[in-house]
């Protein structure tokens, strides 16, 4: 980014210039915070993975657990929120002290592993909503074929694609370096403590279109459909009764339109707000020189991961299986550790 040609503009600075290793020239600066500052975001984000960690393994749990739950639908959302708390645990911290602290203490070898996880595992969490949607749709719009096209063991061909390809793109890419290529030197992690994973003009707007806009694209038509679908049977629905009950009907008829709107709209716009600035930003950096500073870049790296921590709330508390699920769960852990505080 534009601080790290800044770097190599104030080399002969250095000693005003608080660096990630302070014993080599070829340092990366460090970021200047206030105390407060620090340890404010320090907590801000230990929050958010905390809920995004506890509230996908609550989801694991439930559906692992609840034979009433085990079916293709939630099965995705079991992968997902497998996917979402791998994140938690396996990216998330790293990202934290990285952005807090503007450097990266672990060598390239883990910065390697590690914006390979975070593609990966961001990639797979949006791959997975769209099969949710893609469920959903089939579910509503063709509820006669759904059970025989949509099994268990169909899904989890869906879910190992999903998988497999995230994991192969995000790592062909980071191994294989072409997101860098032709690139200058100043601009390719070049100095010790730099870890933020750029792309040139070309996968710039190729990742992003792949991995977001064309997924987001195919969720928007899906839920337009279902939504369209979901009101034309509740109309059907609120016709076909005779007029002596047609009132109830057409505000029973009415409720559904409003919470299908609701949940579809919720769905849609945390999906929308928590993913589309960052990619609108890996597409336009490139063109404008990198100028966008690092710490709004990472802001927007963190808004993408808040989707990981508000998929288990949609995905989860908005059915109410998984409310009975989760108020039994938690009712058994208090009630367990109650007792064992007791004795």
């Amino acid at each position: 980014m534009a601080w790290i040609e800044n770097l190599f503009m104030n080399k002969t600075d250095v000693e005003n210039v608080l660096l990630c290793f302070p014993h080599w020239l070829e340092s990366c600066p460090r970021m200047h915070r206030f105390f407060a500052i620090r340890v404010s975001m320090y907590i801000f984000m230990l929050v958010a993975i905390l809920m995004t960690v506890f509230g996908n393994m609550l989801v694991m749990i439930s559906i692992s657990h609840f034979r009433q739950l085990h079916s293709p639908t939630n099965l995705i959302i079991l992968s997902l929120a497998v996917v979402d708390c791998l994140l938690g645990c396996l990216v998330m911290p790293f990202s934290m002290v990285r952005w807090v602290e503007g450097c990266w203490f672990l060598g390239d070898i883990f910065c390697q592993i590690h914006s390979g996880l975070d593609m990966t595992l961001s990639i797979a969490s949006i791959l997975h909503l769209c099969l949710v949607s893609i469920d959903r749709y089939m579910a509503i719009c063709e509820p006669l074929s759904y059970k025989l096209k949509v099994t268990n063991g169909t899904v989890s061909v869906w879910i190992a694609m999903a998988w497999m390809f995230s994991f192969m793109f995000s790592f062909g890419i980071v191994l294989s370096k072409v997101n860098i290529s032709g690139l200058d030197e100043n601009m390719q992690n070049s100095c010790m403590g730099n870890c933020a994973l750029i792309f040139n003009k070309e996968w710039g707007v190729i990742a992003p279109l792949i991995n977001f806009y064309i997924p987001g694209t195919i969720m928007s038509c899906l839920y337009l459909k279902i939504f369209h679908v979901a009101r034309k049977q509740a109309r059907i629905i609120s016709n076909s009764v005779d007029r002596v009950i047609s009132g109830d009907k057409k505000q029973m008829s009415d409720q559904r339109e409003r919470k299908a709107a609701k949940t579809l709209g919720i769905v849609m716009g945390v999906f929308l707000l928590c993913w589309l600035p960052f990619f609108l930003a890996t597409v336009i950096d490139p063109f404008l020189d990198f100028s966008t500073p690092i710490d709004i870049f990472d802001a927007l790296v963190w808004f993408g991961y808040f989707n990981s921590m508000f998929n288990p709330l949609i995905y989860g508390f908005f059915y109410p299986n998984f409310q009975k699920a989760f108020r039994i769960i938690i009712y058994r852990y208090i009630c367990c550790f109650k007792n064992s505080q007791s004795t």
